[in-house]
């Protein structure tokens, strides 16, 4: 590792933060961020580290660290969710924490340690705001880290035999045999922040498999058995929070329990306007007329305010007010449904089928494709001269409009996955392709 002042080093830090999934704006709230959460020894390690998973042999040999205070220094790291560390190939494979899902909810879900969670939900608050959104979702993109998860029993009967399991929470808790549930990172940002409009339990943050083994063993959340964790979903549902799951089909590794006031993800879509900041289900919302009292819990309990009460415009009817649903911004998420007291609103399923990633990888290259930083994952060492120049090359034609466009296209996506995948193979990383 190179020797930088405090300056130049932290600088550094967030290049190799926004060169992850996640795009960071830079200014002076996330230079305040990472001087609080990084020492000095440890911003030198991550902005020295590939920006993917990489095993701790791998790490010692581009950082220049002997392995075991290297190991030392990771692990602390670890412990402040500001690395991932996954079993995976036979070893902990190592990644710096991206800023979402990553530095933010882990920092805000640590239950060890010096904890001034005062200090930092006030930067967070100030940080992830409009100008975060439009940093990653301003020029169109499609491919979010979350999606909708629709609240069984809120799809309209004669279309229920057709939701997939990928699309049931409950299905999803099946699938899995390790759980934990942690505090939700935003309600606790919002309670320290003082700015916190609801009463909504802390506990609820859900993850399973390789997740939730990370998050017990660096005590971000409380290991959990599957009962508790269905008992977890059945209390959320009652309580009308919104589900936003892993934008995956296989293997999902986290469920968060959303509310309309703090989620972080959703005012993205309601408070800056980003429709895809959370993508949505297969699912819309509609109303029967002939049900609907014209009540509206339903936009009450709406959790981006996609619902508005407009008067009737039908003489005839008894009804003062009718739901109108922006058919642009509901996510599919199932609120609505559970919250009407006579079942006059249901999800149906959408005129077009929703672009939910097959899995890790596949979010991961596609995000990354869309952001600009798919270099990064191909020629993934920060320290190599060579590698460097092949970043720049390789990133300045996948970001060029038409090639992107392309490769994201219907005709080409498929194709393109795979050659990506193969890339991986040949490199003898196939075990990522399990993740």
């Amino acid at each position: 590792m190179g020797h930088l002042g405090p300056k130049e080093l932290y600088q550094k830090l967030g290049d190799t933060i926004d060169a992850l999934g996640t795009r960071v704006p830079r200014n002076e709230t996330l230079n305040n961020i990472l001087k609080e959460l990084y020492t000095p020894e440890e911003a030198a390690v991550v902005s020295s580290m590939p920006y993917g998973l990489a095993s701790l042999g791998r790490i010692s040999d581009i950082t220049g660290l002997e392995p075991v205070r290297l190991q030392k220094i990771l692990e602390a790291l670890a412990q402040k969710g500001l690395v991932i560390d996954i079993w995976a190939n036979d070893e902990y494979q190592y990644m710096p924490s991206p800023m979402v899902i990553g530095i933010f909810e882990f920092t805000m879900m640590r239950t060890r340690g010096q904890l001034n969670y005062r200090k930092w939900a006030g930067m967070f608050n100030e940080y992830l705001t409009g100008e975060f959104f439009d940093k990653n979702f301003g020029d169109g993109q499609v491919i979010s880290l979350m999606r909708s998860i629709p609240h069984e029993g809120s799809i309209e009967e004669s279309e229920y035999t057709a939701i997939l399991d990928y699309e049931k929470a409950a299905s999803i808790i099946r699938d899995h045999e390790t759980f934990s549930i942690g505090i939700c990172s935003c309600r606790h940002k919002k309670k320290h922040a003082g700015s916190r409009e609801c009463d909504m339990p802390l506990n609820t943050c859900s993850t399973f498999g390789y997740a939730a083994d990370y998050w017990i063993r660096n005590k971000l959340a409380k290991k959990v058995s599957r009962t508790e964790m269905l008992e977890n979903i059945a209390r959320s549902r009652e309580l009308g929070l919104a589900f936003c799951g892993e934008n995956v089909k296989d293997n999902v590794t986290f469920i968060c329990h959303c509310c309309k006031c703090c989620c972080v993800a959703l005012s993205g879509i309601s408070k800056y306007g980003y429709a895809n900041a959370v993508v949505t289900s297969n699912y819309i919302a509609g109303a029967h007329e002939d049900k609907c009292t014209g009540c509206g819990k339903c936009a009450t309990a709406c959790p981006i305010d996609a619902i508005e009460m407009r008067p009737t415009q039908k003489p005839s009817s008894k009804r003062r007010m009718d739901p109108v649903i922006d058919s642009s911004f509901c996510i599919g998420c199932g609120v609505c449904a559970v919250k009407c007291p006579k079942g006059a609103i249901k999800l149906t399923h959408r005129k077009s089928r929703v672009l939910h990633p097959e899995n890790v990888f596949e979010k991961v290259i596609l995000g990354n494709l869309e952001r600009g930083t798919l270099q990064n994952q191909i020629f993934d060492n920060p320290e190599s001269v060579t590698q460097k120049f092949m970043r720049g090359f390789v990133g300045g034609f996948l970001r060029l409009p038409v090639v992107k466009q392309n490769l994201m296209s219907d005709k080409l996506r498929s194709r393109f996955l795979e050659v990506m995948k193969k890339g991986v193979a040949l490199q003898g990383r196939g075990w990522v392709l399990k993740i």
